[in-house]
């Protein structure tokens, strides 16, 4: 009896085994008849989930690239993706076939952090009218709050002085400056969200900060592609809050903060905040099954400016800070070194006003830097994924409807036909022979068409007041008795520098 029982389970592991070989056979077998682009042949049922290094994702589809060419097929479990490399591919697929390749794909991971039917944000949304609802609100609201206008300046500029306070305080001790960086940015993103700005010692502050921190590379790494791929995994009990803690953590601190600012709400008065903007057109929509005004798509929109807003801006201020304590020259006044920031900023701006946006277009070479810090971190590499809304005819190719798509901005930023020292920190990419500022098309930090950033001005102002702010208060340099830090990134989402420490002196 028992032999009998083993040789029945042994036939349905079999029968099972080669059922999924012919789901997995059939499933391919509309892309293997297909123009569609090479790539390393996949392991049943898995894919080619063991042959990419989630932990150096960059450099793994640089070597696919060499290998396969600019655009080129991976599979994910069932899920088939199509990597787009450099300037030319990766402009054609996001602005020439954009409107067919804007969609995103499925992630099943964001159904149990919250973003569900109806609840995507603006980021993570489908191309459709709830997105554009989504991002026209956005992009007004933040208009209305002053980005771009004079009001926004200033609290980017108060900000920045409290921010050069805080480092006076650590003024010729060495400490890793990547904590009050972030304090600063997020006051920014809570003056637009809430209408208010925290103490850089508040207790609540501290903690989302720190569990955002925690939180980097969950939804980004291989136990998260592999939900993604086989997402009836996320139905086995207690494994979702397992595998994202510290995501989870931090979208309850947000509720926490969004109900507390729902309490002191006043529909009678005008809004104060991006906050109250969405919960008056909340109101304006109540009834209507169709409108993508609801209480989870604000949680949405506002980690979505927290994660998107205060993460990036603040990353990239730190790699701008990495890169000046490694490249002395580029930062310090010196008469050997005739192009360097602290004598741009002396020179326009002195050491007695704060800057301001408006010197920006006199200050080419400083404006230089900052474009080259973005470059060379490269903090985003591999792009939110796009998804194909039908089937497309791409560089020779075809790519059906509803392919996962990455546009590799990596490959753009690095591209070694563009940039003279694609791999080295090289302001001189940004100045002609005249030392005026130039803007290359191949500068994509902020992706390209329907999908970019839709923060970008915010974050251009953040990086140019902050970062002179700074320099015209401090040099920076390596700590006595330590060695060289590394310009190497942590790959996560975004790609962060390894821990390291500084000494500010005030100038």
């Amino acid at each position: 009896m028992g032999l009998l029982i083993g040789d029945d389970l042994w036939a349905v592991v079999i029968f099972t085994a080669i059922f999924l070989l012919l789901v997995d056979l059939v499933h391919r077998y509309k892309f293997w008849t297909a123009h569609y682009p090479p790539g390393p042949v996949p392991l049943p049922g898995l894919g080619n989930l063991l042959q990419v290094d989630f932990e150096n994702m960059p450099y793994s589809l640089y070597k696919l690239q060499n290998r396969y060419g600019d655009v080129f097929s991976l599979q994910m479990a069932w899920k088939p993706v199509v990597v787009i490399n450099g300037l030319k591919s990766v402009r054609e697929l996001l602005v020439t076939c954009g409107e067919d390749t804007a969609d995103r794909p499925l992630l099943p991971i964001y159904n149990h952090l919250g973003y569900g039917h109806k609840s995507k944000g603006v980021i993570l949304a489908p191309y459709g009218p709830e997105w554009r609802e989504q991002r026209r609100f956005s992009v007004s609201t933040l208009r209305d709050f002053g980005l771009g206008k004079k009001s926004l300046e200033q609290w980017v500029t108060e900000e920045a002085g409290h921010l050069c306070d805080a480092f006076a305080k650590e003024a010729e001790h060495p400490f890793n400056p990547s904590l009050l960086l972030s304090k600063a940015v997020s006051n920014v993103i809570a003056s637009l969200v809430y209408s208010r700005r925290f103490k850089y010692e508040d207790p609540f502050f501290n903690r989302m900060l720190k569990t955002l921190k925690e939180s980097f590379g969950e939804d980004t790494g291989f136990i998260a592609e592999v939900l993604n791929a086989i997402p009836a995994l996320l139905h086995i009990p207690g494994l979702p809050g397992k595998a994202f803690p510290k995501l989870n953590s931090f979208i309850a601190l947000v509720d926490k903060m969004l109900n507390e600012h729902k309490m002191t709400w006043d529909p009678a008065q005008p809004p104060r905040d991006m906050t109250e903007a969405f919960l008056a057109e909340m109101e304006k929509a109540k009834g209507n099954a169709e409108s993508s005004f609801n209480d989870k798509n604000l949680r949405m929109v506002v980690i979505d400016l927290f994660m998107a807003g205060m993460v990036t801006t603040s990353t990239t201020l730190s790699w701008a800070l990495l890169l000046m304590i490694l490249h002395p020259d580029v930062q310090r006044e010196d008469p050997i070194y005739p192009g360097c920031v602290h004598q741009e900023i002396d020179e326009v701006i002195g050491q007695v006003r704060r800057p301001e946006m408006a010197d920006q277009a006199r200050m080419p070479y400083t404006n230089a830097v900052i474009h080259e810090v973005q470059r060379f971190a490269d903090i985003v590499p591999t792009n939110v994924p796009h998804m194909t809304s039908r089937d497309i005819k791409f560089q020779g190719f075809l790519i059906p409807k509803g392919t996962t798509l990455i546009p590799n901005l990596s490959s753009v930023l690095k591209d070694e036909t563009v940039w003279e020292k694609p791999l080295r920190f090289h302001p001189e990419h940004f100045l002609d022979a005249q030392g005026h500022f130039v803007k290359h098309e191949a500068f994509m930090p902020f992706s390209a068409g329907r999908r970019s950033c839709l923060g970008e001005p915010l974050a251009r102002m953040e990086l140019f007041l902050f970062f002179t702010c700074l320099l015209q208060r401090f040099s920076f340099s390596v700590p006595a008795g330590q060695p060289r830090p590394s310009d190497r990134g942590i790959y996560s989402l975004p790609v962060t520098p390894e821990p390291y420490q500084l000494c500010s002196v005030v100038r």
